[in-house]
């Protein structure tokens, strides 16, 4: 029986199981949270939607993780929101001990699963993921560029007054202030963006796109973002359960890739039943590579707070 599991019934991981379910990506999706009820609730209000939207797939709520024994696909969305005025660094401490509890019990119960991360500050919640698991890398990666690309695709559909589908693009980099979306490399039905926007058009895009979640945030006041970054995760679970071989952009483990190794960033990646398949490495500009190197720095310092943190922890 194929199975999913959603870790975290808050906004994400209900909205993430609610998308699962209508994709009919499982015959089972399973929602786990620490709040007594909630997961239970949700998972029954999704489960009486089936016969309107006209799905088979099963929701279960719990609080615990039996339930979850035997998953193909874990989905780690649990951890703590931002709120005005934090960054996702903020939430560092705090979200890898959430992060660590719940892999740690997670994992052993589903060792053949490919772990998809939402957790923020992501890339280095996906390392701790890495460590709780115990898994290959290749099966542990995170969700960010996706997220980070579709803001940037719709934000430049806003503004030719374009379908959004016919904006291909790429952002690579950390999920966050550094990430690095690339121009030169974006097309519009073909086109070469930069024939079709000014240098000073594309640069406020790519601003906004920087600031995208914090711009959710101030919205919200109480909450982040939930509908593009269930979307997100449930597109790259999506490509592992029907080994779709999608290439997106990922935060995937560098093993010598872009000249760098042992830090998780935001590469193309090919992902298939295996999860990562492949990274894809492309050129880079003299001012791409320096935005890139930047980005890198700030994943490495986070996944160093997060190996004392660990390290404290033992």
């Amino acid at each position: 029986m194929s199975k999913i599991t959603v870790i975290g019934a808050g906004n994400v991981g209900a909205t993430c199981a609610q998308r699962l379910a209508e994709k009919q990506l499982a015959e089972t999706v399973v929602l786990v949270d620490i709040a007594e009820g909630i997961p239970q609730g949700k998972a029954l209000d999704m489960w009486e939607t089936a016969p309107i939207e006209a799905y088979d797939t099963r929701l279960v709520g719990t609080n615990t993780y039996e339930a979850t024994a035997g998953s193909d696909v874990i989905i780690m969305t649990a951890g703590l929101a931002r709120k005005p005025g934090m960054s996702r660094d903020d939430l560092l401490k705090m979200n890898t001990e959430i992060v660590w509890s719940c892999i740690s019990q997670a994992a052993p119960l589903s060792p053949d699963a490919v772990i998809i991360v939402v957790s923020n500050p992501l890339d280095a919640m996906t390392y701790v993921a890495l460590k709780a698991s115990g898994f290959p890398h290749q099966r542990v990666f995170g969700m960010a560029g996706i997220l980070d690309t579709a803001r940037y695709r719709s934000f430049i559909a806003e503004a030719l007054n374009v379908s959004v589908k016919d904006v291909q693009a790429m952002v690579l980099g950390g999920h966050g202030d550094t990430m690095v979306p690339l121009p030169r490399y974006t097309t519009v039905g073909g086109i070469p963006l930069t024939e079709l926007m000014s240098a000073e058009q594309i640069e406020a895009i790519v601003t906004r796109t920087r600031n995208g979640g914090a711009e959710i945030v101030n919205y919200l006041k109480t909450g982040s973002a939930y509908y593009a970054p269930s979307a997100a995760a449930v597109e790259m679970a999506e490509s592992v359960v029907r080994n779709r071989r999608r290439i997106l952009p990922c935060a995937s483990w560098l093993t010598g890739e872009f000249g760098h190794q042992d830090v998780y960033m935001g590469v193309p990646t090919l992902i298939d039943k295996t999860g990562v398949a492949k990274v894809l490495e492309m050129d880079l500009s003299a001012d791409e590579r320096a935005l890139f190197e930047a980005s890198l720095v700030h994943c490495r310092k986070n996944v160093t707070e997060v190996m004392e943190l660990l390290a404290a922890r033992a």
